[in-house]
């Protein structure tokens, strides 16, 4: 098996738009070794969402190909797309998408049951007790502080044990201090769990907790850094159009 979580060949992303092709990613390769945590960054309209829906099979690519472990995906039909996004993959976003009306163990459960799965409780409660919730199971969102509902949002993607985890802009709604615990808890799973965690930021702050930071301009990878303090990420942000990092 590969070292890969997921890697990227050649891939090309582009869009029609009012008759013209846009074109958001261009010949990107890269790989994402399995227990790393890489953070994206760049412009706006450089292609880090686009980037990340390929990545993660949201999208597919008008050309190259994505393999997940040893799966090809862009090949995929959209049935085992679907179940493979759902057994393998895991997501947090800037809203944190909870369902109101449910607790936190209802709604870390869901991805379970959407799969015809019966989710155990001690699975459930361990998931929340990862992210440091295993006291506020029955409590609904309206109940719970922003920082909390992300993090229930961060264990309900975690409860099928995916083989890499997703966030777009996932400390986004967030206050600084909130958002550093969050980013400790996503850290922390890269580190003690061996979980690859790949994550899309305009925040150098938050890229600083990463063990590498891809930059994109204008669909092109732009070059990386590794083990970068906050200040040489902002530094390197504002140089990205004038020469690579």
């Amino acid at each position: 098996m590969t070292n890969d979580a997921i890697r990227l060949r050649s891939v090309t992303k582009r869009y029609s738009s009012g008759g013209t092709s846009v074109t958001a990613l261009d010949q990107v390769s890269l790989a994402f070794p399995r227990g790393t945590f890489t953070a994206v960054m760049g412009p706006s309209g450089s292609g880090k969402s686009t980037l990340l829906q390929c990545a993660a099979g949201l999208d597919r690519p008008t050309s190259g190909s994505v393999t997940m472990g040893d799966t090809e995906l862009t090949g995929l039909s959209e049935t085992k797309l679907t179940l493979l996004r759902r057994e393998r993959i895991g997501f947090v976003f800037q809203a944190f998408n909870l369902l109101p009306s449910l607790t936190a163990e209802q709604n870390v459960a869901l991805p379970l049951r959407l799969a015809g799965r019966r989710p155990g409780k001690a699975q459930v409660r361990e998931a929340l007790q990862q992210v440091g919730l295993g006291d506020r199971a029955r409590h609904r969102p309206t109940e719970m502080s922003g920082g909390q509902q992300q993090r229930v949002a961060l264990a309900r993607a975690l409860i099928t044990r995916p083989e890499a985890l997703f966030g777009d802009e996932p400390t986004g709604a967030l206050d600084s201090q909130t958002g550093r615990e969050v980013l400790t808890l996503l850290r922390g799973l890269a580190d003690r769990d061996g979980q690859t965690v790949i994550m899309v930021t305009h925040d150098p702050v938050a890229a600083s907790y990463a063990d590498r930071v891809v930059f994109l301009v204008d669909g092109h990878v732009d070059g990386e850094l590794i083990g970068a303090s906050a200040e040489d990420v902002a530094a390197c942000m504002t140089k990205l159009e004038a020469a690579p990092c």
